[in-house]
């Protein structure tokens, strides 16, 4: 028995903490960060200007700006296969049995299997955007046309999808969308309202986003991934102002916050009690913390050049801030809200992704 135990224990501690994978923009690559150190990377990504990863399970996804989607295994770091949707890509997002990819400049949607090997490709004729799965749908933004699309999987043993439904004339210039629950929320580049499909009505309504004819120019688009819904409330940040804005779950407006700068990124920490801001322009080496309870901001910092992403982790008391001009990721120790540490080398990092055990 004891032997059992020492050896839960042993196994315990080498699988405990985070694995942390960032985007190095510039080095088509990703630093690997375990124990908050730099281990290694992965490299041969491609373009990673807009790189994103997920993880389905034991399996990593990224997907490159020039329209790569690769697979690699986030325990041995490895590539196990690559797939060029096209020559402009951002948006993808994961099914049991599927990969469902958004594409910009051949005007397209595909699924692909979870090797990545095509299914389906579907044409638009618009560069494709806010692509989000709910039971057997695929929902996504045209971009040009100012329409959504739901796809249907028409299929009961396999994959093979056709249009269900496309609401047209939602807004303008659609950018990006979320799911919370049955909802689908997609934002625009110029419209003063958010949008949300009920998706088990399949009806469409339009939600006003700015109290006053006042807009400031945008100088960066804030993405839905961006936005965040958790307890009883949603935090946007406002598009061209200087506040984010809370709702509650109905989506009834509650109050503005302001801020310091114009806000790009919210995202609340695992208990829900405190929301990380950060912005961009001038603003953009400084980020905010809002208590949640009190809608006030209760922690600031500056750092020595650009943030452009940050992460809580869920297994520490931990915020990963990713420093891009001086080549680092901050770690702020949120039970005190002092720096833990500095992991240095990390080249032009971008976004921060944590691969749970």
């Amino acid at each position: 028995m004891n032997k059992l135990i020492m050896l839960i224990i042993f196994v315990s501690a080498v699988f405990a903490g985070d694995k942390i994978f960032v985007v190095q923009r510039e080095a088509s690559s990703l630093a690997i960060i375990e124990n908050d150190t730099k281990v290694g990377e992965i490299t041969n990504m491609h373009n990673m200007n807009h790189g994103v990863v997920k993880f389905k399970e034991k399996d990593g996804y990224v997907i490159s700006r020039d329209g790569y989607v690769i697979k690699f295994d986030p325990e041995s770091n490895k590539i196990l296969n690559s797939y060029k949707t096209s020559k402009s890509a951002i948006g993808f997002t994961l099914a049991d049995d599927f990969v469902a990819v958004a594409n910009y400049d051949d005007k397209s949607v595909d699924i692909l299997t979870r090797d990545l090997k095509p299914i389906q490709k579907i044409k638009t004729g618009s560069k494709n955007v806010g692509i989000k799965i709910y039971k057997n749908f695929v929902i996504f933004a045209q971009m040009d046309n100012d329409r959504l699309t739901v796809l249907k999987n028409i299929s009961k043993d396999g994959v093979k999808f056709e249009i269900h439904k496309e609401f047209n004339d939602v807004g303008v210039m659609p950018f990006d969308a979320m799911i919370q629950d049955n909802k689908y929320i997609v934002g625009f580049f110029t419209s003063k309202h958010f949008g949300t499909i009920d998706l088990d009505a399949m009806t469409y309504k339009k939600v006003k986003i700015f109290l006053d004819e006042k807009r400031q120019m945008v100088l960066k688009v804030p993405h839905f991934g961006f936005w965040s819904i958790g307890g009883d409330k949603v935090f946007v940040p406002a598009v061209g102002d200087k506040k984010v804005m809370v709702y509650d779950m109905n989506f009834k407006f509650i109050k503005n916050i302001d801020t310091l700068g114009m806000p790009v990124f919210t995202s609340l920490s695992p208990d829900k009690k405190y929301l990380a801001v950060t912005y961009s322009g001038a603003d953009f080496p400084k980020i905010q913390i809002i208590d949640t309870k009190t809608l006030k901001i209760v922690r600031r910092y500056l750092f020595d050049g650009k943030v452009l992403h940050l992460r809580w982790s869920k297994s520490s008391p931990k915020l990963y801030v990713s420093v891009n001009d001086t080549n680092k990721v901050m770690v702020l120790n949120t039970d005190n809200w002092g720096l833990d540490k500095v992991i240095n080398d990390i080249k032009k990092p971008s976004g921060v992704f944590i691969y749970e055990r």
